[in-house]
């Protein structure tokens, strides 16, 4: 059988391959396989779509900060329409959460400083939709937005093509070997060769990983469950502005909602362990998102409209993985996005392809504090 040769074999299409492939192109022949019939169906189709620089550990939080310039002003062509339309967000907290808001007010202050702490009266003039008797004060970030992520996943496949490269779906990898130099990837859509192998495979990295001879490295799918509704208010005139209002979270992430296409999305924020599977929600989840909500706000659900869960993938430090495994020549990881991988996406891709090209970190990644070792599969095998 002929085997097609590439410079990079990228093994999975979701947001993380797809935006390192677009980045990788610019170097070298680029090919995408996709195990799906289309690409980004398990996670990146199944996000919450918001961008906040507040979120997620110190190394996520400047990936996030990094790509604000190329999702502002993306490159002409990469997309008909803005790709981050304006949303803010309210971590709200309890007179017992208090403490944790003023953490995450100190925390979100370092990158972002048009972050502002609210008192109560100040969180209710913001989002009067709250109950006066649960909140007692918030943690504001105006320039936080939602994410167009059709538009960002389609521009960096788009792109991909423009500078030469491929993907081909229903190419889910079924044997791997390394021969004279090579990667072999045996398909249902063919076979393909490249000397460096991108595990961008989500929750299925740690499997690919294993057909490699690669160590694990301990990545954990995890299941979130999210819904879309109808709200009904004691007085209708409660409900005006519903499609402004801002994206409004727990500040412990017991739940958070967002105004989506008319109506609200809520989502408990589980972070429930799982197999690597098309993850489907649970019952009881949406019943404790219900029910968590609804003590926070001055409306109820009247209908659901639609439920799904998507697939978070964390390994213990909740940090991205992205470098070459230490051990097994030309596998080159780029893994553990969890919630993170959308609003990371273009540092995440300009890195891992600096890094597989042996250029080292981008100077606007390092210049935030990022440190390659931060990131590499190296620092989750030490004792």
């Amino acid at each position: 059988m002929d085997v097609e040769r590439v410079d990079f074999l990228i093994v999975g299409g979701g947001m993380a391959g797809a935006s390192a492939a677009y980045e990788l192109a610019a170097h070298g022949s680029v090919a995408v396989l996709e195990r799906e019939s289309q690409p980004g169906y398990h996670s990146t189709g199944r996000s919450a779509a918001l961008y906040t620089q507040t979120y997620g550990h110190p190394v996520v939080r400047a990936l996030t900060v990094a790509s604000w310039d190329f999702y502002t002003n993306p490159p002409d062509g990469f997309s008909e329409h803005p790709l981050l339309t304006p949303r803010g967000v309210l971590l709200i907290g309890r007179a017992d959460q208090t403490a944790a808001l003023d953490r995450d007010f100190a925390e979100g202050r370092r990158l972002t400083p048009t972050v502002e702490r609210l008192d109560r009266a100040e969180t209710l003039a913001r989002a009067p939709f709250l109950n006066p008797d649960y909140v007692d004060g918030a943690v504001w970030e105006p320039e936080a937005m939602d994410m167009d992520v059709h538009a960002i996943h389609s521009g960096y496949l788009r792109g991909l093509k423009a500078r030469g490269g491929r993907l081909v779906t229903d190419a889910g990898v079924t044997a791997l070997e390394r021969r004279d130099g090579l990667w072999i990837a045996s398909t249902p859509a063919g076979d393909f060769a490249a000397p460096v192998l991108v595990n961008a495979a989500g929750a299925w990295a740690d499997v690919l990983a294993g057909m490699a001879g690669a160590r694990a490295v301990g990545l954990v799918p995890k299941r979130r469950t999210a819904i879309t509704f109808d709200p009904v208010f004691a007085d209708p005139a409660d409900g005006a502005g519903l499609a402004g209002w801002p994206m409004t979270i727990d500040v412990d992430e017991r739940f958070y909602m967002k105004p989506e296409s008319g109506r609200l999305l809520l989502s408990p924020a589980d972070e429930t362990p799982v197999e690597p599977c098309d993850v489907q929600p649970e019952e009881l989840d949406i019943a404790v998102a219900i029910d968590r909500m609804e003590q926070a706000v001055r409306f109820s659900v009247r209908r659901i409209t639609h439920k799904w869960a998507g697939l978070r993938s964390f390994v213990a430090d909740k940090v991205m993985v992205a470098g070459y495994d230490e051990s097994v020549d030309g596998f080159f990881w780029l893994a553990g996005q969890g919630g993170y991988g959308i609003q990371t996406a273009p540092a995440m891709g300009r890195t891992a392809a600096a890094l597989a090209t042996g250029r080292g970190l981008p100077p606007e990644v390092a210049a935030l504090g990022v440190r390659a070792e931060d990131l590499a599969p190296a620092r989750l095998r030490r004792p």
